[in-house]
């Protein structure tokens, strides 16, 4: 026999199924469903979490429970491919926006990301990325400008990577990655729409040329509703 938490979760995801809570609407709040289903608060919240956890809703601070689309953006966690291919699978409005193209001398910060020594130039891209409208990633891509020139607005709002493959000719190896869960910043705030969400998932890619140089570093900063990481794991016996 299930528990009161199962049921109601049950019914609430299969009203989510059937279009009588449609995507961006919000659930009943925790009292009208704590009355609706004659249980306790703690029950109700039981069963809300079962629907976020199953990817049926996010819990928007202040808000309540919204109900988000269930086809999430796939991202490859081991993989390196770009935007811009990743968008191509979508079956949505994908737009990019170039927020600052310029060559800079890098902060003590990117230096240290990019194993610098010197105050070698780089080229500091950042873009707003918008599914359906909404934008939910901010990408801040930082590339050693010796390696990567001639890069214009037009370029970086189609695929940089494209670019550098084609126009450039460069070979693109491996890059090494680290995923964090972090409370937005400032810019952040600007340049996504945050409200009611208190973290980004923030990827930073350290990116790798064929002859082992290490060329890019890249934030790439997801508001988290609209994402799901994924990877593949072969365990090898010794």
């Amino acid at each position: 026999m299930k528990n009161k938490y199962e049921l109601i979760y049950q019914d609430l995801a299969e009203q989510i199924d059937d279009g009588v809570y449609l995507v961006n609407s919000y659930l009943p709040s925790e009292n009208e469903l704590k009355a609706r289903y004659e249980t306790s608060r703690e029950t109700v919240r039981k069963a809300l979490r079962e629907l976020s956890e199953h990817g049926y809703i996010q819990k928007v601070r202040g808000k309540g429970s919204v109900v988000i689309p269930r086809n999430k953006f796939d991202f490859p966690v081991s993989g390196l491919v770009s935007f811009k291919e990743l968008a191509e699978k979508l079956n949505q409005s994908v737009e990019t926006d170039v927020n600052r193209l310029q060559t800079v001398i890098p902060s003590r910060h990117i230096k240290k990301q990019l194993n610098l020594e010197t105050d070698a130039a780089v080229v500091e891209v950042i873009r707003t990325r918008k599914l359906g409208g909404e934008r939910v990633i901010l990408d801040k891509d930082y590339l050693l400008e010796e390696k990567v020139t001639g890069l214009t607005e037009a370029i970086c709002k189609d695929s940089i990577y494209h670019y550098l493959e084609t126009a450039l000719g460069l070979v693109i190896s491996f890059a090494k990655k680290e995923i964090t869960i972090e409370e937005p910043t400032v810019e952040d705030r600007e340049c996504l729409d945050l409200d009611g969400f208190h973290n980004v998932v923030v990827i930073k890619n350290y990116v790798y040329l064929d002859d082992a140089t290490l060329f890019q570093y890249t934030e790439s900063r997801h508001r988290p509703d609209r994402f799901r990481f994924v990877d593949f794991a072969r365990r090898h016996t010794h």
